[in-house]
């Protein structure tokens, strides 16, 4: 012990301070230091010029008991600590833990009373009719769903509710039907064109099996890998198109959405291409202008245009758009006039129109820029 005592007070008394030491704690140096190897010769000049030239700092430290000078920069850590600056992984963590602590504080901070009301009223889904929340979440039409109720099959946390116009919130509330939970997230909203093909109706029921629901089937495959967890929409049409009309319509799960496209006080206008079978004179154009009386109502169509021919089709064709919207209304209007309907097809409805890509029986799904154009701010 006494050896080694002694080896490291040699080894102070050759040390060469290119400054002042400052204050040092019992563990290790807080200053670098140069240092000259040979205790009582002059310095090797070539050595210290090398070292001079290449700014290398040494620090002298023990190694296995031994008093040691290394010949190579000391590590990153005694270099940190010795300029008094702080490891970078210990300042990450500590980065870490403060913001761990802002979250935390954040999330204990009660709101006032205004912001809470402000988030309800604009973020948060309100509370919606029973009915209406069974049928968004594809249990069954909303008529249906009413009976349900009725009937006693549905429950809200617990206990049997008969009453449709319930208010209720899925995301809180426990409601099951006909034993089954109802999940507490509801399917998002979907906006979707189809091109219908002759021969299809439009109805919801199950037992249809020519629907233009059905042409769906592979939607609803892939709603089932791209949105696990929740449970797919239940479809249906806006307005209705007639079985042998084909063309535009859309499909969707909103109704709110779904009833002031096709309510007529809504005033949006269709455009359909008739297909006549027969001549078209001037006396015929002039008829179709005039409209006729539909469910007791006089309607009468915004555009009557008489298209050019084509070679590829031989029978003449008329352009009218209407925005009434009654039952066969275009069809009533042509025949009033004393013309026969070959085919019918709805081209657009208000500012969408149907695109010339999309084959007949496919669909595509809105964007918003769709939905605009249908007059609707999603």
């Amino acid at each position: 012990m006494a050896a080694l005592t002694a080896a490291v007070a040699a080894a102070f008394t050759s040390l060469h301070l290119s400054r002042p030491l400052n204050r040092t704690t019992h563990l290790h140096f807080r200053t670098l230091i140069t240092c000259s190897l040979s205790t009582s010769s002059k310095p090797d000049p070539v050595t210290n010029s090398a070292t001079e030239e290449d700014g290398q700092l040494y620090i002298p430290w023990i190694v296995n008991g031994n008093s040691a000078f290394m010949n190579k920069p000391p590590p990153s850590n005694l270099l940190m600590e010795s300029t008094g600056k702080k490891s970078t992984k210990k300042m990450k963590e500590k980065k870490i833990v403060k913001a761990r602590a802002d979250v935390e504080v954040n999330s204990k901070m009660k709101l006032s009373k205004a912001a809470r009301r402000y988030y309800n009223e604009n973020y948060r889904d309100q509370p919606q009719r029973l009915a209406k929340v069974l049928a968004c979440a594809g249990v069954a039409s909303r008529r249906s769903c009413e009976e349900l109720i009725f009937e006693g099959k549905v429950t809200v946390n617990g206990s049997v509710c008969n009453t449709p116009q319930t208010k209720v919130d899925p995301g809180r509330d426990v409601v099951y039907v006909n034993g089954s939970r109802l999940p507490k997230k509801l399917p998002p909203k979907v906006y979707l064109a189809l091109n219908k093909p002759k021969g299809y109706i439009c109805s919801s029921g199950e037992k249809e099996t020519k629907s233009v629901l059905s042409l769906f089937s592979d939607f609803m495959e892939r709603w089932d890998r791209k949105n696990d967890g929740i449970s797919k929409p239940r479809l249906f049409t806006v307005g209705r198109l007639d079985v042998n009309t084909t063309g535009l319509i859309i499909v969707t799960n909103d109704g709110e959405f779904a009833h002031k496209l096709s309510h007529p006080s809504f005033n949006l206008s269709k455009e359909y291409i008739v297909t006549i079978d027969g001549e078209v004179n001037k006396r015929h154009l002039l008829k179709v202008s005039e409209g006729t009386i539909i469910e007791g109502v006089q309607c009468t169509p915004d555009v009557v245009e008489l298209l050019p021919k084509q070679p590829d089709i031989s029978r003449p064709r008329l352009r009218i758009v209407v925005h009434e919207g009654r039952h066969h209304e275009v069809r009533e209007i042509v025949k009033h006039a004393g013309l026969q309907v070959y085919t019918l097809k709805r081209v657009r409805i208000g500012g969408f129109r149907l695109p010339s890509d999309l084959g007949i029986g496919k669909h595509a799904e809105l964007t918003q820029g769709n939905l605009r154009a249908l007059g609707w701010k999603a």
